[in-house]
């Protein structure tokens, strides 16, 4: 079965270009280094399914012209990957369906403080209406039958899910990841992986830390996201990458096996 991943999000919790900024990646003219926050959609047996809704996902649903939805599923609970699930409405209405959404019981907990009014007993009319389902660190089918299976790493100390579907994983906001998971990776053909800037950083990978990791569990092909305007441009950082390494971008689409 073939499937197509969209990168909806490339930039890291700022986006690219940074508010008030004019240093020369927010100043660029590359369409490429106009990145939102990271998020991707995943198309596969007809259905779209989204991996975190951050403060853009609007406009990544706008931008990529997406009529359906079927599931939102979660990495964890930072504004940059939860802000826009109040968005989902429109498709609530046109769909006239609750949304499947996939948490971890400590992520399910933030949405219940963030957005109280979609699960109070008493719902003012409008508000989304959600599915929610709880995930482990267990492989779990979503409502289309497709197995994902999680990739549990952390972020500085915070758990984080990274979801490898058939051939293809997706990891962001990783700093460590431990041997028992680094297994779960090796085979993909496809990597997208968390490049914070070249600098290290608390809580996320840097370019040597992502290259190493890369070569460690040695994908086909990897893809770096979550970049900071820190970075440098697109082109600049692509001419220095492994031939099998490459920059995500904002509408970047990938094809997978499942």
């Amino acid at each position: 079965m073939q499937g197509k991943l969209t990168i909806l999000g490339s930039g890291t919790s700022q986006g690219v270009p940074v508010i008030g900024c004019d240093c020369m990646v927010c100043s660029s003219s590359d369409k490429r280094d106009k990145r939102t926050r990271t998020s991707v959609l995943v198309h596969i047996n007809g259905e779209n399914h989204v991996i975190d809704t951050g403060p853009d996902f609007r406009t990544q649903m706008l931008r990529e012209n997406i009529q359906s939805l079927k599931s939102v599923i979660f990495t964890h609970e930072h504004k940059d990957h939860i802000a826009g699930l109040d968005d989902i409405r429109p498709f609530n209405f046109k769909e006239k369906r609750s949304m499947n959404v996939y948490a971890s019981d400590r992520v399910r907990e933030a949405l219940l403080r963030e957005y109280h009014y979609i699960f109070a007993d008493k719902k003012y009319p409008g508000v989304p209406n959600v599915n929610l389902s709880i995930i482990e660190n267990d492989k779990f089918e979503i409502d289309t039958g497709i197995e994902i299976e999680p990739v549990e790493v952390l972020h500085y100390k915070l758990p984080v899910f990274g979801f490898r579907i058939g051939d293809i994983t997706y990891i962001t906001d990783a700093k460590t990841i431990s041997e028992k998971e680094k297994e779960k990776i090796k085979g993909s053909n496809i990597l997208i992986i968390n490049a914070l800037r070249r600098e290290p950083h608390m809580s996320h990978f840097n370019l040597d830390e992502a290259l190493a990791f890369i070569h460690e569990v040695n994908p086909n092909y990897a893809y770096l996201t979550h970049i900071s305007h820190l970075f440098g441009s697109h082109t600049e950082i692509e001419k220095e990458l492994p031939s099998n390494v490459h920059m995500a971008y904002d509408g970047l689409t990938l094809d997978f096996k499942y």
